[in-house]
């Protein structure tokens, strides 16, 4: 039988087949992806094959082939470095909520988040969430970053999931299409969620106080079919974004406006660092290219850790 993975607990593995019928799965024996050393060698949105059992008095599945991905979203491990975790595969485009603050959500980190969209060929599009409480001081920003990313191609959209602003064109966009949700805890991606399907009721919790950060309400990845002809995969909130086995040489290659100036560098292997003639820092210096873009760059290419003290245009 095949299916497609819904939900994955760790060990078990909810399969929905094209029919409709969903199945409890575990892997047969030890499952490895090749060439991934990741900490779930299977997620949510793999294609998979799997036959019943009986064990006992129940019929479970057992998956025993993972069919080839179309794309991934993978992030390091959370204190294991050298492991990786999917976080879902096979996507169509995933959606980045922002906020500016409760919680803050920093350019390292989107930064970070796209270069990975990019290396793996998912569409990312970014949504500043919770417009309806943005003060006059919060608007202007959102406008400066929205206008930032727009300029390198990215579509970037103002919502509220509380007031259903712009949620129709979410919706719009999201239709016959695989789309995943992320963000830091607490920036309102269940909330924004229901607005799209109300019928879901999925768990919301207030923002923490005491640290100002959402409390963990998605345990792990699901996905779900929505009435309006849509598939969206929920995951946990992410503090930060590990970037995972990149070269140096390749890095640049995945932040759009610095890969459109590549071929005007006098090195064609130039890491836009210190080298002579670099068409890249020509354009940062004419301010053509953002600040917080670039320090990003450096902080992926040193292989530093985001900064969570740094402010929304990456400065101490």
């Amino acid at each position: 039988m095949t299916g497609v993975v819904y939900k994955s607990t760790g060990s078990w593995y909810t399969v929905k087949t094209e029919n409709g019928e969903q199945y409890e799965c575990r892997i047969k024996g030890k499952f490895r992806i090749k060439g991934i050393k990741s900490t779930n060698p299977i997620s949510v949105g793999d294609k998979v094959d799997f036959q019943l059992e009986t064990i006992g008095d129940e019929t479970v599945g057992v998956i025993y082939e993972i069919h080839d991905r179309k794309n991934y979203i993978i992030r390091k491990s959370v204190n294991l470095s050298k492991r990786t975790h999917i976080i879902a595969s096979n996507i169509d485009q995933v959606f980045l909520l922002v906020t500016l603050n409760n919680p803050p959500t920093f350019t390292s980190f989107i930064d970070r988040f796209l270069v990975t969209a990019e290396a793996y060929d998912v569409k990312a599009v970014l949504l500043f969430n919770k417009v309806d409480s943005f003060s006059e001081e919060d608007l202007e920003e959102a406008k400066f970053l929205a206008a930032l990313y727009r300029s390198i191609g990215y579509e970037c959209l103002g919502i509220s999931g509380t007031s259903g602003k712009n949620v129709d064109k979410v919706k719009e966009m999201m239709k016959g299409k695989v789309s995943m949700f992320s963000g830091h805890s607490g920036v309102g991606k269940s909330t924004l969620i229901n607005a799209l399907e109300p019928g879901l009721d999925l768990k919301t919790a207030s923002i923490s106080e005491q640290h100002n950060q959402g409390q963990h309400t998605t345990t792990f990845a699901e996905m779900y079919d929505l009435s309006f002809g849509a598939s969206i995969i929920d995951t946990p909130g992410i503090k930060g974004f590990g970037i995972v086995d990149m070269e140096k040489e390749e890095v640049g290659d995945y932040f759009p406006e610095f890969f459109a100036l590549k071929s005007e560098c006098k090195f064609n292997n130039c890491l836009h660092v210190d080298e002579p003639k670099c068409a890249v820092k020509d354009a940062l210096d004419n301010d053509r290219i953002a600040w917080s873009r670039y320090r990003s760059y450096l902080q992926i290419l040193e292989g530093e850790e985001e900064n969570y003290r740094t402010d929304i245009y990456g400065e101490e």
